[in-house]
C-alpha cells in the first residue's frame, strides 16, 4: 500500500479492509422494521396478481428509489406496475389526497411509498378507507404519528443503540427500497444475485441526497459504482454521454449525473428522470438524455440569474440573509446555496407563489451550529408553514409577514451568540506535507480505492506548506481561472489549479510563498496522464492573510 495511503486510513479511523468492503457484510434486510409484513402482502400481491402504484417523490434519490422498485416487483412476477411521481409545485412533498383519487382509478390494491410517507398518517388513512393497502418505504425523520399501514419500514424507527441500527439510519430512499428488494430475495421471490443491478441506481440516489458514506453505504456506494460502470440501463448510458461523463467517481455522479436527474423535478416533471431510468429503447433514451441536458441549462442560467440579482442588489450586514425575487421556485435551493458559498452566512431565498403572490415560498440553507429545523419553530408566528432539516429548510411567508420574519431569523441568530461559524466550512486537511514529490501517479491510483468519496469519507485534501510559487497565470478570456506551479521543500513542483478563482487568489505572484490545501487530481492529455492538484483554499505564508 502506498505509504501515504496508509497514514490517510489511519488518520480517519479506517483499517484497510475499508478499501475491500464484502458484499456479503451488507445486514440482514429482515432487520429493517416490518420487512417481513412487506414481504408477504407483497407475496399475495404477486399470488393474486393485483396491481400495484408506486409512489415516489421528485428529487434524485426518490426517482432512483421508484425505479428500484419497480424493476423488483416486476422481478417478484407483478405484472401490473404503475408509478406516480409527485409535482413539486402542484403537490409538494410526501403523499396527498390525490394519490387516493389516482389509486382508485387505476384500481390499485397495493400502494409502495418510496423515499416519502412517513408523515402522512392522514392519506394513508385515506388509502385505507379505499380499501387500498400501503406498504411505506422512507428513511426520513418521523414527526408524528406512525401511519397505519400494512408496514412502515423506515430505518429511522431504529434506536440508536447498535452499531448495526446506526448504519441502517444512514440508508437513502434509494438504499431502503434496495434493502426490500434483498428482503424478497431472502423470501425466495427474486432469484438471488438479481439484485445487484439495482446498485447502479442505489449510488447515484445515495451520492445526491448526501448520505453518510461508511458502514452499510460504503458498502452500497463500492458496489454501485462498480455496477454503476457496466449499466444495463440505456437510459443511463444515454445521460453520461450527453453530460460528457468520462470518468465515474462520485464527483462525476453528484456534479453531471444527479443535476440533470434533479432539473426534471424543478423545472418541469420529474416523470422525466423516471422515463429515463427506466428506458428500454436506445432512441427514446436518447431523447430522453437531451431533454435532461436541456432542463439542466435552463436551471443553470435560472440559478445563474438569481444569484446575480441579488449580488448586484446587495446582501447587507445582518447575520442571516433574507433574499425575495422574481425567481424560478425549482432553484431557490439552490441560489441559496450558492449564496451561502460566497457570503458564508445562513440564506433564505423566496419568490412569489403561483397560486398566491401573497404568500412566498423559499428555501432555507445554513451550516455549523444555526439549525433551520430551529429557526422554523422559534419563528413560527412569523410563517405560514416551514419545516426541515438542521442545514435545509422550505418555508412559507405571508407577503406582509416578510419584515417581521427577517427580523425574527436575525434576532434569533443573535440571542445564539454563535462564535467563529465560518470554521465549519473550511476545508480540514488529511495529511500536511512540505513536499510534493509523493503527489504522484501512484498515489494518484490508489487514492482511486477510496471511491466513492463524499460525507464521512470526503475526498483526501492535502495542506502543502510553505509552497514557493515558481509560475502563476490566469486563464480564460476574462482571467477569472488561475494556473499555478509550487516548489516544496524537497525541490518538486506540482501544477496547481482553480477555476472561478476568488479575486485574492489571482493576486498571488510569482515567488510568493503560500500554504495550500489541495484536492489531487488525474489530468489525461492525448494520451499523457499527470497528477495535479486542486486549490480548496490558499493563505499567504508571510502575512498568514486568509485567502479562503
Amino acid at each position: 500500500m502506498n505509504k501515504l495511503l496508509g497514514q490517510l486510513l489511519k488518520k480517519r479511523g479506517f483499517s484497510e479492509d475499508f478499501l475491500t468492503p464484502k458484499y456479503e457484510d451488507l445486514i440482514d434486510a429482515r432487520e429493517l422494521p416490518d420487512m417481513e409484513k412487506a414481504v408477504e402482502r407483497i407475496k399475495k400481491a404477486v399470488r393474486e396478481k393485483e396491481k400495484v402504484l408506486i409512489y415516489g417523490d421528485y428529487d434524485a434519490d426518490g426517482v432512483t428509489a421508484a425505479a428500484i422498485m419497480r424493476d423488483t416487483l416486476v422481478k417478484t412476477g407483478i405484472q401490473e406496475v404503475v408509478t406516480v411521481l409527485p409535482d413539486r409545485f402542484k403537490d409538494g412533498y410526501g403523499l396527498n389526497m390525490r394519490v387516493v383519487e389516482q389509486a382508485e382509478r387505476e384500481k390499485a390494491a397495493l400502494v409502495v411509498t418510496v423515499d416519502c410517507g412517513s408523515n402522512n398518517a392522514e392519506v394513508v388513512m385515506a388509502l385505507g378507507v379505499a380499501g387500498i393497502d400501503v406498504i411505506v418505504t422512507d428513511h426520513h425523520e418521523i414527526m408524528g404519528e406512525l401511519p397505519q399501514a400494512v408496514a412502515v419500514i423506515n430505518p429511522q424507527r431504529l434506536e440508536l443503540g447498535t452499531q448495526k441500527n446506526a448504519e441502517l439510519k444512514m440508508l437513502c430512499g434509494a438504499g431502503v427500497a434496495f434493502m426490500v428488494a434483498r428482503g424478497l430475495v431472502q423470501a425466495g421471490l427474486i432469484p438471488a444475485g438479481q439484485e445487484k443491478w439495482l446498485l447502479d441506481l442505489v449510488v447515484i440516489g445515495t451520492i445526491c441526497d448526501n448520505m453518510t458514506l461508511v458502514g452499510q453505504n460504503r458498502i452500497l456506494g463500492f458496489y454501485g459504482l462498480k455496477v454503476l460502470k457496466k449499466t444495463r440501463r440505456v437510459g443511463l448510458v444515454e445521460l453520461m454521454r450527453v453530460a460528457g461523463v468520462k470518468k465515474l467517481s462520485a464527483e462525476a455522479i453528484g456534479f453531471q449525473i444527479g443535476p440533470r436527474l434533479n432539473a426534471a423535478g424543478r423545472l418541469a416533471s420529474a416523470e422525466l428522470a423516471y422515463r429515463l431510468l427506466t428506458a428500454d429503447s436506445r432512441a427514446n433514451a436518447a431523447q430522453l438524455a437531451q431533454e435532461l441536458e436541456d432542463l439542466n441549462r435552463e436551471r443553470k442560467q435560472q440559478q445563474q440569474r438569481g444569484v446575480q440579482e441579488i449580488e448586484q442588489r446587495g446582501v447587507g450586514e445582518k447575520p442571516v440573509i433574507v433574499a425575495v425575487g422574481d425567481w424560478h421556485e425549482g432553484v431557490l435551493g439552490i441560489i441559496a446555496g450558492r449564496l451561502v458559498e460566497e457570503y458564508r452566512r445562513p440564506v433564505f431565498v423566496l419568490a412569489p407563489t403561483a397560486e398566491d403572490e401573497q404568500v412566498l415560498k423559499g428555501s432555507g440553507r445554513s451550516f455549523g451550529e444555526f439549525s433551520l429545523a430551529e429557526v422554523c419553530r422559534e419563528c413560527k408566528n412569523s410563517l405560514v408553514a416551514g419545516g426541515g432539516h438542521a442545514g435545509a429548510c422550505g418555508v412559507k411567508v405571508l407577503k406582509e409577514k416578510l419584515t417581521e420574519f427577517e427580523r425574527e431569523v436575525n434576532k434569533f441568530y443573535q440571542k445564539l451568540e454563535l462564535k467563529n461559524q465560518e470554521r465549519f466550512l473550511e476545508q480540514t486537511e488529511d495529511l500536511v506535507l512540505t513536499g510534493v514529490e509523493q503527489l504522484n501517479q501512484d498515489l494518484a491510483q490508489e487514492l482511486k480505492k477510496l471511491e466513492p468519496c463524499g460525507i464521512g469519507n470526503v475526498e483526501p485534501i492535502f495542506k502543502l506548506e510553505r509552497m514557493r510559487i515558481v509560475e502563476a497565470r490566469k486563464m480564460g478570456e476574462e482571467e477569472k481561472h488561475l494556473r499555478l506551479i509550487v516548489q516544496g521543500e524537497d525541490g518538486g513542483t506540482l501544477k496547481l489549479l482553480a477555476f472561478s478563482a476568488p479575486k485574492l487568489w489571482l493576486d498571488v505572484t510569482m515567488g510568493d510563498e503560500v500554504t495550500v490545501w489541495i484536492n489531487l487530481i488525474e489530468n489525461e492529455w492525448r494520451g499523457l496522464r499527470s497528477v495535479e492538484g486542486r486549490i480548496l483554499r490558499l493563505e499567504y505564508c508571510d502575512e498568514c492573510e486568509n485567502l479562503i
